[in-house]
């Protein structure tokens, strides 16, 4: 298991990325997850380094960074600013030592809309994928964006790279059915984001069952990180509880 960055909603007690593994390690978490949004905009080769330096010394794994990008929005400029951000984040993250990187596909929306971008988005993806095996990193295709579970294991199957998987983030299926969703991808699953709700057309969102996606987990061979991903309210005093409900999950 372990934690991921995130900002807490008061400002006040916003912290930095080597605060973060501060608190990780505080915490208990067996590695850390950078998400790209929180490091400094003007960070370089040498901030880096530095962040790899101090987990390193705090006995802090980086188990990977994510970044927000959309593949799906169709060929152009802003496509290919996205292109060229995503590769320069695979370099970042081997700096970092970081052995895999979220990756967005893009939205269910616009590949129901514009079928023709599904081959545009995976052939973006086969270019990533390329230059991350390169590297020797992961790259982890989230749910994310309203994707159904079938058109993430379309451009999965469609990639078929042995440096790409699925990021299977827990919370981000809305579906009727979002645990046989979970059961449909978890074999293909190279890093899992647990939120503390799950989402239905039906029934909005409601409590996510730890005990039941841990087995979902286990039922599926995965063996990887477990991230709790908290986006709720009061992370400082929720974060704590809600770690030892998935520690009694994972471990059963």
């Amino acid at each position: 298991m372990k934690g991921k960055a995130k900002k807490p909603a008061d400002p006040a007690k916003a912290i930095d990325m080597s605060g973060f593994l501060d608190y990780c390690g505080l915490k208990g978490f067996e590695a850390a997850e950078l998400t790209s949004y929180f490091f400094p905009p003007d960070a370089d080769r040498d901030y880096f380094l530095d962040i790899k330096r101090q987990a390193f010394l705090k006995g802090m794994t980086i188990s990977g960074t994510a970044i927000g990008n959309n593949f799906t929005q169709g060929a152009g400029e802003k496509m290919d600013r996205q292109i060229e951000s995503a590769l320069q984040w695979i370099d970042n993250a081997a700096t970092l030592g970081a052995p895999h990187i979220r990756f967005f596909a893009g939205t269910g929306k616009e590949l129901d809309e514009h079928p023709e971008r599904m081959q545009e988005a995976v052939d973006v993806m086969k270019r990533c994928a390329d230059h991350a095996a390169e590297k020797g990193i992961f790259l982890g295709v989230e749910n994310h964006g309203n994707l159904r579970a079938d058109q993430l294991l379309e451009i999965i199957h469609a990639i078929d790279h042995p440096w790409v998987g699925i990021n299977l983030d827990t919370g981000n299926f809305f579906s009727d059915d979002p645990y046989a969703d979970l059961e449909k991808c978890v074999p293909y699953a190279v890093n899992v984001q647990l939120k503390v709700n799950m989402k239905g057309p039906d029934r909005g969102a409601y409590p996510a069952d730890f005990d039941r996606i841990a087995k979902i987990l286990r039922d599926g061979g995965y063996q990887g990180f477990v991230i709790l991903e908290y986006e709720d309210e009061d992370p400082y005093e929720n974060i704590p509880k809600v770690a030892d409900r998935l520690r009694d999950a994972l471990q059963v």
